[in-house]
């Protein structure tokens, strides 16, 4: 039983990490460039490259930036997920021993 409850609580934590991270990694990138935005002398550098990372996330979105975000992040939750029971199946034999 504590195989299970080992794969569960490594499961949970892999997709959990997963998800965060695409989604800090563009929300930082968005607010560096909405920082640099307000810079006079390069906020013409911030403002086009945040409209360029909107257009982006708005492809995966279906037109809304917020739901590209999230549809990465899920993304990246389940091949995380994915990798950590192939890894648990994988090495099931060793841990056993």
């Amino acid at each position: 039983m504590t195989t299970v409850s080992n794969l569960f609580r490594s499961l949970f934590l892999s997709v959990l990490l997963s998800f965060v991270t695409p989604v800090l990694l563009l929300g930082g990138v968005l607010g560096t460039l909405l920082a640099v935005s307000y810079v006079p002398g390069i906020a013409l550098v911030g403002q086009i490259g945040e409209d360029q990372i909107l257009s982006f996330l708005s492809v995966f979105g279906d037109g809304y930036p917020v739901q590209g975000v999230l549809t990465i992040g899920i993304t990246c939750g389940m091949v995380g997920g994915l990798f950590d029971v192939f890894n648990f199946c994988l090495y099931q034999d060793v841990r056993g021993q």
